[in-house]
């Protein structure tokens, strides 16, 4: 075995995996050089180029046994909130055949502005075409 594949081998002691859609986490119980275990998660997202090609952009996060306790309380507390304030339904595009898109939401909010700035424009209109000779 050589110093590399040993170095592999002691950095990662147990690993799972979580298959959303697509986007895949990580989850990795690695070692540091002092023997001490630290976890790793990576999320890893598959893209499309406009020639069909497959690619994966992968984000990081280093998580210390001295950050767990915080971490794991946020996460939690995060977690709660969401699922207090939305329930646990997933709302979205995906999952929802009559859920409406938020560009067709910005198209309808963008139409609406514009019908009221032109009734505001009109109005102004009026009122600036006052010929002060008539006073």
């Amino acid at each position: 075995m050589d110093e590399k594949e040993n170095l592999k081998e002691r950095n990662e002691i147990c690993s799972r995996t979580l298959k959303t859609g697509s986007r895949t986490y990580f989850f990795d119980a690695r070692e540091t050089r002092a023997g001490d275990y630290y976890l790793t998660i990576t999320e890893s997202k598959k893209n499309f180029s406009e020639t069909g090609e497959v690619t994966y952009k992968k984000h990081k996060i280093y998580l210390y046994k001295e950050d767990f306790s915080k971490f794991q309380s946020i996460l939690d507390d995060m977690i709660r909130f969401i699922i207090n304030e939305k329930g646990r339904e997933v709302i979205s595009e995906r999952h929802q055949k009559d859920f409406k898109n938020h560009s067709s939401m910005y198209n309808q909010n963008q139409e609406s502005t514009a019908k009221e700035e032109q009734k505001k424009t009109s109005k102004v209109k009026d009122f600036t075409s006052i010929n002060f000779e008539d006073i």
